[in-house]
């Protein structure tokens, strides 16, 4: 009887244990190693944890961003005016991929809509629209400046526009709201000069600036639109604050690239440096998944590395990737 009894906890134990082992979670992470501007050296590194599991090289000229939906990743390559389309499995991208060429266009950053991916253009000023379906281009939404980052509310589009001209120093201050339905730009914010990377977390759009004087030296601020009521909130840093351009959401707080980390917006959008995560003195980049936090730290020579850390801030990983580690994006299965 004793011996049966036995037999039983360990088939149980052996089944609860096959189980937990099948409802495992994997999630893969992909660095966009943007490589040397002319060069056509930009790669995607991809990591299941702390293991680099596969390397695509030489995808091109300027790995832009870098965008995961539905098992699938989305790539703008920038210099090389192209999108890459990958299937995405718990290997890794299965090759070659799909590419398709955009026409000169310089593509940017990336968003997806009811099937359609929707991206920024800096050399035709303009927001292409391509059918996830039939992987062609169905429009594009032409702009009065050159656009930058795009995010969506999926009823609208909502575009910053940094530069009214390209390399103007960041004369730009607008953001533009674009009703999807119809293609039109409906309403354009003055959020100040520069505006760059953005967040939409539930009614706020944040912004991340950044602008020059006559003689090329940075400039920073940040900006927040209540997309509901249209109120904005407006903040210059001054000169001498080492920001950067980028935004994440970690641990639902919204956190602003300065002084080598990442410090969390105060309501009035000063600078709580006193929350800084990471201390890097070359930090080129940095991103999230709300839980996880990476940052990109480059010499501008291969190898350069991420840097990973979790919730709290606490350093969790260290990752060797390619030349200027620019963008991230995590699958979880």
């Amino acid at each position: 009887m004793h011996i049966l009894i036995l037999i039983l906890l360990l088939v149980t134990f052996s089944c609860e244990d096959t189980l937990r082992e099948n409802n495992e979670k994997t999630n893969l992470l992909f660095v966009a190693s943007e490589g040397n501007f002319g060069n056509s050296d930009g790669a995607i590194y991809v990591f299941d944890g702390d293991e680099n599991i596969q390397v695509i090289e030489d995808i091109g000229d300027v790995v832009q961003s870098l965008l995961v939906h539905n098992d699938k990743l989305y790539v703008a390559v920038n210099n090389s005016h192209l999108i890459k389309i990958f299937q995405i499995t718990e290997s890794g991208l299965s090759l070659p991929g799909i590419e398709i060429l955009t026409d000169n266009s310089s593509p940017r950053e990336m968003c997806i809509v009811n099937n359609k991916l929707y991206f920024t253009n800096w050399n035709t000023k303009n927001v292409k629209v391509l059918n996830l379906y039939t992987y062609s281009f169905e429009s594009s939404i032409s702009l009065d400046g050159v656009p930058e980052d795009i995010v969506s509310d999926n009823t609208h589009l909502w575009v910053s526009i940094p530069n009214i001209e390209l390399y103007d120093k960041n004369e730009g201050s607008s953001v533009v709201k674009i009703n999807i339905t119809t293609g039109e730009v409906v309403e354009n914010y003055e959020v100040g000069s520069g505006p760059n990377h953005m967040i939409l977390d539930n009614d706020l759009l944040w912004i991340s600036r950044t602008f020059y004087n006559s003689y090329w030296e940075a400039y920073y601020g940040s900006s927040v639109l209540n997309i509901q009521t249209g109120e904005i909130s407006i903040i210059d840093y001054g000169a001498g604050t080492v920001c950067g351009g980028n935004l994440v959401k970690l641990n639902n707080q919204i956190y602003r690239t300065a002084n080598g980390g990442v410090v969390t917006l105060d309501t009035d959008l000063s600078l709580n440096f006193s929350s800084r995560i990471g201390n890097y003195g070359s930090l080129y980049s940095s991103g999230s998944d709300n839980q996880s936090l990476f940052l990109g730290v480059s010499d501008y020579i291969a190898p350069d590395t991420v840097y990973i850390h979790d919730e709290v801030g606490d350093q969790i990983g260290l990752l060797s990737v390619g030349v200027l580690p620019g963008d991230f994006a995590v699958w979880e299965n």
